[in-house]
């Protein structure tokens, strides 16, 4: 046998089973040598330190697996969550945008109907039903006038009132304020370098639905014609041949109507400064005119007892009948129907496709006199708010009446009387319908028949509250 052979032979009895059992004792020892170590110190308390060990070791690798998970999602899931958030966004940006084009969409039908309905003469907002009777301490009076007040209109942005009376002046009051902001005096006839201006009663006056253009007529057969901003004189109309008793400019131009004692109607353009026709049919003298968007005016014919609707391209007129006795103011309500009032007490709604009033209130502010004499008070002025139920009466029965229009112009019911002393020779609603402007004497604006010495010559701003806003509703 080699030397190698023999040492390979050495080397496998070295590992054999021999060695094998030597470590494989080695090993039992150890683990008796613990066994025996834990039955020394005691069982329970080598549980504890074994289990407080654990709590403690196992909680730290928890927490720092929990925190490098938390970490990798949201660095992971940072995108994504922008990205919805944006995508919500633009979801709610969207969901606004269809809702307000949906109301905008409502809003512009509305629009639409309304003005559908207005041009028709149908449009019929309800309004007299929310609104409250005024307190009395309310109602502010304003004083500048020396004789009775005829007339007052409105500037359409409700901020400025004129007003008009026997003694021949113009003052423009503020709403806000109820100041003073400018007078046109009287001028003296026959005197040369004064300032223009009335040097007879003014009977009537129109202002532009743009605000621009103030008219005034008077007894002497004139009409004025003023900037109405600054009240500077323009230029005078003159062609009438008798006393001017009504002005109305057709809504949306320059052109004027007027109508006088003389029995005509009259056309103007004043933007231009120029006449254009003249209308005849009545055979009394005119007492009151109106007119809003269309080429056409209502009149009101005093005592020949009609009311006329004048169609101005056409050259024709329309006849209406009704009252009994003379007819001294008239106001349209919408484009197809109006209302007036007359001496005999009388109030009536018309509708221009009928020939008759649609509704009569007789003695609408009672009647006056000793017992078996009574006789009504003359209806002495009328207004009506445009396009709605609301309609507004005075006399010199100490209160200014409102009314309500019933649905169709059918019916006319009282709502509440507002305590006024005087001739109420003139009403006005604002635009916004938030007041109702009276003007006061103490005698009847074309005539001096009776005389009431309590009474006070005013304007009256009366405000108007409502319970809620108005709902629109179209017959």
């Amino acid at each position: 046998m080699s030397a190698a052979a023999a040492a390979r032979k050495r080397g496998r009895s070295a590992s054999g089973p021999g060695a094998g059992a030597g470590s494989g004792k080695r090993r039992r020892k150890a683990d008796s040598a613990g066994d025996r170590g834990k039955s020394k110190g005691g069982g329970k308390m080598n549980e504890e330190i074994s289990s407080d060990s654990e709590s403690e070791s196992l909680p730290s690798r928890r927490t720092e697996e929990e925190e490098e998970e938390e970490q990798e999602e949201t660095a992971q899931e940072k995108k994504l969550r922008l990205a919805k958030l944006y995508l919500e966004q633009l979801r709610q940006q969207e969901e606004e945008k269809a809702e307000a084009r949906a109301f905008e969409e409502d809003q512009v039908a509305g629009r639409l109907k309304e003005d559908v309905l207005e041009q028709r003469g149908r449009l019929q907002k309800s309004v007299a039903k929310e609104i409250q009777a005024p307190a009395p301490a309310d109602i502010r009076v304003l004083r500048g006038h020396q004789l009775s007040i005829t007339c007052v209109v409105i500037t359409p942005d409700d901020a400025a009132i004129f007003s008009a009376a026997k003694d021949c002046s113009i003052i423009k009051w503020s709403v806000e304020s109820g100041r003073k902001l400018h007078v046109i005096p009287r001028a003296k006839k026959g005197a040369e370098g004064q300032p223009p201006g009335h040097s007879s009663p003014i009977l009537c006056m129109a202002i532009s639905s743009d605000g621009k253009y103030l008219a005034s007529g008077d007894r002497g057969k004139l009409i004025l014609v003023w900037e109405a901003q600054s009240c500077w004189y323009l230029y005078t109309f003159t062609g009438h041949r008798d006393a001017v008793s009504g002005l109305a400019f057709r809504r949306g131009t320059h052109q004027l109507y007027s109508t006088s004692h003389d029995r005509s109607v009259k056309v103007w353009n004043v933007a231009e400064n120029s006449y254009v026709e003249t209308l005849f049919g009545h055979q009394d003298a005119v007492a009151a005119l109106d007119a809003l968007s269309r080429e056409c005016c209502v009149t009101a014919g005093g005592r020949d007892g009609t009311v006329r609707v004048w169609k101005i391209p056409e050259e024709s007129q329309l006849v209406f009948y009704g009252h009994q006795g003379s007819i001294d103011s008239i106001q349209l309500i919408n484009e197809e129907h109006m209302v007036s009032g007359a001496d005999d007490g009388s109030v009536a709604l018309w509708g221009l496709s009928k020939k008759r009033p649609l509704a009569l209130q007789r003695e609408a502010h009672g009647l006056r006199g000793e017992p078996g004499l009574e006789q009504p008070f003359w209806v002495s002025s009328v207004a009506a708010l445009l396009n709605t139920d609301l309609v507004a009466t005075g006399s010199h029965s100490s209160c200014v009446r409102l009314w309500q229009c019933g649905e169709g112009f059918r019916r006319l019911d009282p709502l509440c009387d507002i305590p006024l002393v005087g001739f109420i020779n003139s009403l006005k609603f604002s635009s916004s319908g938030d007041f109702l402007v009276a003007g006061v004497g103490q005698e009847h604006r074309l005539g001096r028949w009776w005389r009431i010495k309590e009474a006070r010559n005013s304007i009256c701003i009366i405000p108007l509250h409502r319970t809620s806003r108005p709902a629109t509703a179209g017959s």
